[in-house]
């Protein structure tokens, strides 16, 4: 008896995009709700925190588009023939991509929180800090859905390609929010221990 392919059901992206909204609502919550300190946060050797986020966002930033070269490249939209490791290189970069923007996202909700209204000075918050906390948190969201998708055998086939299209668009919206503007308006952080 030939092995048949499970049905595809649009109950997966359902409910994965229910539980990416679940993860996205409650990280803008503890944002909102938590009282930001530098207490419990890294430099990495880098001058400052923020340094330190720019840093390693900007490297989230690269890998997220080598995600999509790779993702393309081994689906075969590229024209050219996947090498054998590729796969396990894409698994790997993402795996660090991801790792990376827990440890990014703990530094900026922690010490930041979810920025919006007014700071506790009085100034008013910009527009591009609070567009960069809300797709911060969004991206949890994503990561949740794109995990679901990879890992659904019964989802319908347009799943996976627009949950990584999710992901890789609120991150790169997030980087040039954050890294992005920091480095238009500042230049490459300085280091202060390397």
């Amino acid at each position: 008896m030939a092995d048949t392919p499970a049905p595809r059901s649009m109950a997966v992206p359902l409910t994965a995009f229910t539980a990416g909204a679940v993860v996205a609502v409650l990280l803008g919550v503890f944002g909102k709700v938590h009282n930001p300190t530098i207490n419990g946060t890294t430099t990495l050797g880098f001058r400052t925190v923020i340094d330190m986020k720019v840093v390693l966002t900007t490297a989230i930033g690269v890998l997220a588009i080598l995600q999509v070269i790779g993702a393309l490249w081994l689906y075969g939209k590229l024209g050219i023939r996947a090498p054998s490791w590729l796969g396990a290189a894409h698994r790997i970069s993402g795996a660090i991509a991801l790792l990376l923007s827990v440890f990014v996202a703990y530094h900026c909700l922690w010490a930041l929180g979810l920025e919006t209204g007014r700071f506790h000075g009085g100034p008013k918050v910009p527009m591009r800090t609070v567009v960069h906390g809300v797709l911060g948190c969004a991206v949890f969201g994503a990561v949740v859905v794109k995990v679901a998708a990879v890992r659904s055998r019964r989802a319908p086939g347009w799943f996976l390609p627009v949950a990584g299209g999710l992901l890789f668009a609120l991150l790169i919206a997030v980087v040039l929010t954050s890294a992005g503007w920091y480095l238009d308006t500042f230049g490459w952080p300085g280091t202060g221990g390397y």
